[in-house]
Order: C-alpha cells, then structure tokens, then sequence
C-alpha cells in the first residue's frame, strides 16, 4: 500500500469513527421515541387548541386524530391524574352519566365540547370540567363531591373513553343541539329558566344560552 493510500484509509478511518461517534451521540440526545400515551395526549392538546380557536366542532384531519389504542394508553385503568385532555373528558362522561347508556353519555360529551367552543367558558378541558371548583360551585358537581374521582367500572369507562375520543376527533354528532347545561330530569334548578331549551334525552334536559 502506498503512503498516499495510507493517508486516504487513515482519513476515512477517522471519517467513519467520527461519523459513528456523531450519531452515537445524536440517539444518545434524541432520546427513547414517545409512547403511544405521550402522542394521544399531544394530540389530544392540538385537537382541543383547534376547537377553541375556530370556535367550532368539525371532523378533524387524519393525521392528528386520536386512535382507540392511543386513548386507551393514556388512562388505561381509569386512574390516571385529571390533568390532559383525553382524561378529564372521559372521567367526566363516565360520573355525569355512568348507569345509562352511550346515547347519554353521548349527550354529555356534546355538551362538554359545546362548552370548549364558546368563549364563555374556559379554553381547556380541563378547565371546563374543573369551573367553579375554586368557589365551591362546580359546573359539574362529580368535581365538588368529595368522593374518589377514578372509574371504577372498566365496561362504562371504556363506552365513556371512546365518546371522548370521538368528541375530540370531531366525528361525535351533536344530538343537544349546541346545548352548554344539563340537568337530570327527575330535578328543576331555578337557573334553567334563563335558558332555551334544546331536547331532552330520557335521562337529561338540554339547554343553551340564549341569542
């Protein structure tokens, strides 16, 4: 081998041992890939971001929408903090309506969503779900009960996940009409009469604001 040729071998010997070295570091930096929850919650955020600013529920475009196996993993037993999207949505469904049917618990998801698209009420989920816990006079009252929040029945829970998925994805049809408030039938509070009516299901009254 010539001493030119030595040169070039040595020279692409430490070219690839630094190339090795590079993108040794490059992984080393980047990381372990998200898991199936951390990319339904990411996702989760861009859909409600969406609706909050367009100010309206529409079908949602393929590539951010959530997958059953995504939703599932990020509370997969019904006892993962209320802290994202997907788990404040679903947990609420579930206490608003658990012990119906999924044509209730479809109505309280409409009416969860109505409220992210509205400037009236706050611009997470979470929020939504949480209003008026700092005054003690929560929009929702499984939140002010002072009882255990996790989900106790795995067959409700999921019927209720899936709505929230769909609620998110834009795919779950409005069946309230656009209705922000709802009550039990078997009840009458006072400030219904402020609103307008929308329909009622066989457990629920709907209702929206005026205007």
């Amino acid at each position: 081998m010539t001493r030119l040729s030595n040169r070039r071998y040595r020279g692409l010997s430490r070219y690839l041992a630094l190339t090795v070295l590079l993108l040794g570091c490059t992984s080393a930096l980047a990381g372990p890939p998200p898991t199936k929850a951390e990319i339904a919650r990411q996702k989760a955020e861009r859909l409600e971001q969406r609706v909050v600013e367009t100010d309206q529920i529409a079908p949602a475009p393929a590539a951010i929408r959530l997958t059953p196996e995504g939703t599932q993993a990020v509370d997969p037993n019904g006892r993962a903090p209320l802290d994202d999207a997907i788990t404040c949505l679903a947990r609420s469904i579930y206490w608003e309506a658990k012990g119906t049917d999924s044509q209730e618990m479809q109505a309280v998801a409409n009416v969860i969503m109505n409220r992210l698209g509205d400037p009236t009420f706050p611009s997470t989920l979470c929020g939504v779900v949480q209003q008026g816990s700092e005054t003690g006079r929560c929009q929702f009252s499984w939140w002010c009960d002072g009882r255990p929040d996790e989900a106790d029945e795995p067959k409700e829970y999921t019927t209720a996940r899936e709505m929230a998925r769909r609620a998110l994805n834009g795919t779950l049809p409005d069946i309230t009409h656009g209705a922000q408030f709802f009550h039990h039938r078997s009840i009458g509070p006072g400030w219904m009469a402020t609103l307008v009516k929308t329909t009622q299901t066989h457990e629920f009254s709907f209702y929206r604001l005026p205007g």
